[in-house]
């Protein structure tokens, strides 16, 4: 039988699950000091290692945190990496054309700085055991 929070009556996260969360953000945030020393955040984090093999492991073990609070975590470490991708074929699109070469610049370098936000956010609120995201709503009594 699954325990429950009575606070937002979900269900709670198996320890392992909450540990391979950790895990996740750890493997996206190496990406991202990886990026320091480059010019560009967003380019180390999509193309590193270590932030591919963490959203195959979103992808993988997303059913096992289903209905806890680690899901919302699953679903905002996914939007990231997928918004990030949007968001530099974006940039490097308007880089090829000349015309945009410094608007690109500027959207790859926001992205960088949101993804490397999106990354500590999320990282917070799983260390104080919360759900993240606009679709959760904390449950209050």
């Amino acid at each position: 039988m699954a325990d429950y929070d009575g606070e937002t009556l979900q269900r709670l996260p198996e320890p392992q699950w909450v540990t391979l969360t950790h895990v996740i953000y750890a493997l996206h945030a190496l990406s991202v000091i990886s990026g320091l020393s480059s010019a560009l955040i967003v380019t180390a984090f999509l193309t590193g290692w270590p932030s591919i093999v963490a959203v195959i492991l979103n992808y993988w073990k997303r059913d096992c945190v289903r209905d806890t609070y680690l899901e919302t975590h699953f679903v905002w470490q996914i939007q990231t990496f997928w918004r990030a991708v949007l968001a530099t074929v974006v940039g490097w699109l308007l880089i090829l054309s000349i015309v945009g070469f410094f608007a690109g610049l500027l959207v790859l370098y926001g992205a960088g700085l949101w993804v490397l936000y999106r990354i500590v956010r999320g990282w917070l609120r799983l260390l104080e055991h919360k759900p993240i995201g606009q679709h959760w709503v904390d449950v209050r009594v």
